[in-house]
C-alpha cells in the first residue's frame, strides 16, 4: 500500500518556508529513542502513529551489530490496517537546535533510513486534555536499503541472530529487553506482539538476560538539556 494511503509523507518531498524554520517541530522515536534520546529536546509526548507495523527487519551494522555479524534493530513497515498504531515517544525540538538535532539523527539513521512526515497523537495526560494529532518526523527504513532484512524470517530466526550479536552500543537482546520494558512501562496493556514475542524467545535462550532486562524508568515529563551522543 503506497505512502501516501497512510498520510506519510517523504520529508525530501516537502518544503520549508522562512516561517517553518522559527517553529519547533516534533520528532517520533520507536526504538531506543522511546527511552534514551542523544539530543536536546523541550519537552516529550507518550503516543502513536497510525498506518504502520513495527518490525525487526532492519540489519545493524554498527550500534547492535557488526559488518561479519550484523544484529537487527527496529523499523517501520506500512500496515493493511490503517488504524493500527505504533506506541512510542514524541519529542519536541526547540527552533534553535533544531538544525543541529535533524543533522545528527540523519548522520545516526544513515544506515538505509529516510524522514517522513505523519501524524501523531498525544497521549492525553488528563481527561481535558485533547488528543489532536499533529505533524511529527520519523525514520524509516528503506526496503531497498542494504541493510534490510527482509520480512520473511520467522521469529526464531530473528531472535538466533540477535542472541549472539554485539555491537558499539551494546549486546543486541538488550535493545531488545530495554524496548519490551519501555513499551510496558508506558502502555501498559497495549499489545506489541512481534516485539513481546520475540522478547519471551530470547529470554528462555539468553544467560544474560536477568542481567540487561530492565531499563531506567521512562519519564514522560523528563527535560533533556544533553549534548548530542552517538548511544544507538
Amino acid at each position: 500500500m503506497s505512502e501516501a494511503a497512510h498520510g506519510s509523507t517523504p520529508l525530501g518531498l516537502t518544503t520549508d518556508g522562512d516561517e517553518d524554520n522559527r517553529k519547533d517541530i516534533w520528532i517520533f522515536g520507536y526504538g531506543s529513542l522511546v527511552w534514551k534520546a542523544d539530543f536536546p529536546f523541550e519537552e516529550k509526548r507518550t503516543g502513536y502513529i497510525k498506518g504502520f507495523l513495527r518490525r525487526f527487519f532492519q540489519n545493524s551494522i554498527d550500534h547492535r551489530g557488526t559488518q561479519e555479524q550484523p544484529g537487527r534493530v527496529v523499523t517501520l513497515i506500512h500496515s493493511e490496517d490503517p488504524e493500527s498504531k505504533v506506541w512510542g515517544m514524541g519529542y519536541r525540538i526547540g527552533a534553535t537546535d533544531k538544525q543541529q538535532v535533524l543533522n545528527h539523527l540523519d548522520h545516526r539513521e544513515k544506515n538505509g533510513y529516510e524522514r517522513h512526515s505523519v501524524k501523531f497523537y498525544p497521549y492525553p495526560r488528563s481527561t481535558e486534555q485533547l488528543n489532536d494529532p499533529q505533524p511529527i518526523l520519523l525514520y524509516v527504513a528503506t526496503q531497498d536499503n542494504p541493510s534490510f532484512a527482509g520480512k520473511n524470517d520467522s521469529l526464531d530466526a530473528i531472535a538466533e541472530q540477535i542472541l549472539t550479536s554485539v555491537g558499539q552500543s551494546g549486546r543486541n537482546p538488550e535493545y531488545v529487553y530495554k524496548l519490551a520494558e519501555a513499551m510496558r512501562q508506558l502502555y501498559p496493556g497495549e499489545r506489541d506482539d512481534h516485539l513481546f514475542e520475540l522478547e519471551q524467545l530470547l529470554l528462555k535462550r539468553d544467560p544474560l538476560a536477568n542481567v540487561q532486562r530492565k531499563p531506567d524508568p521512562v519519564l514522560e515529563g523528563d527535560i533533556n538539556r544533553s549534548e548530542l551522543s552517538k548511544e544507538g
